[in-house]
């Protein structure tokens, strides 16, 4: 690998950015694409679906065969609320392999005993997340119904740029929401982006189907980034 490569790689890794180690396999040479980096043509659709899909392969452009090395940061799933949902998300997240953080102030829910070997924060949100700031590859879950916790998180993961971001609630209880954020100067776009009621239209009901209806929805906005309309490609 060129050196100004692997530096330019190693930069982007240390600060949780995506990036693809690009190899022309007939003259050997390289170079390190960032998501977001233009690349035209053919080979810069093969680069976008590799960013979407994670997946390292080879691609025949032109005659030429590249090998794409795909290095994407961890996902992550911020829970905000240690309810009965969140009991039943952290270990579907988990084999899902996404690093789960579940931040809730209330030492009554928030407790060792409720959530095991878990990522567990008894703090306000804002506290938390100014250690462990949110990014990119970062999904944000708000399942308090409490604004003074959920949200703060929220407009953390609007100024993050968060892949997803949800809020438990009915349409109601979000039209409230809308209105705070408003009131507090959340951009309307940014409102937009709130999955609210959070996860897939599935009829969930019980706190373990809406558990998984979350973590659908966390999967296809992780694998639809930059898509119009959301639709994973055949």
């Amino acid at each position: 690998m060129d050196p100004h490569s692997l530096k330019k790689l190693n930069a982007l890794r240390r600060e949780r950015q995506a990036a693809i180690l690009l190899t022309d396999l007939g003259d050997g040479r390289d170079r390190v694409i960032g998501e977001g980096d233009t690349v035209a043509g053919a080979l810069g659709d093969a680069v976008a679906r590799a960013f979407r899909s994670g997946k390292s392969g080879v691609a025949e452009i032109d005659g030429r065969d590249f090998f794409l090395n795909v290095h994407l940061p961890a996902p992550r799933l911020v829970v905000i609320g240690a309810v009965h949902i969140s009991q039943a998300l952290a270990p579907m997240a988990k084999i899902a392999g996404f690093d789960l953080t579940i931040i809730d102030p209330r030492t009554a829910f928030a407790s060792p005993e409720r959530f095991p070997e878990m990522a567990l924060h008894a703090e306000w949100p804002d506290e938390a997340l100014a250690r462990q700031p949110l990014d990119a590859y970062t999904a944000l879950a708000a399942l308090t119904h409490d604004p003074k916790i959920d949200d703060p998180a929220l407009r953390a993961a609007f100024e993050a740029e968060c892949f997803y971001i949800g809020a438990l609630g009915s349409r109601k209880t979000h039209a409230t929401r809308v209105e705070r954020l408003i009131d507090a100067g959340v951009p309307g776009e940014a409102l937009e982006r709130i999955d609210a009621p959070i996860g897939l239209d599935i009829g969930a009901a019980t706190p373990a189907e809406i558990a998984v209806a979350v973590l659908g929805a966390v999967i296809r906005a992780l694998r639809t980034r930059g898509l119009q309309g959301g639709s994973v490609p055949a």
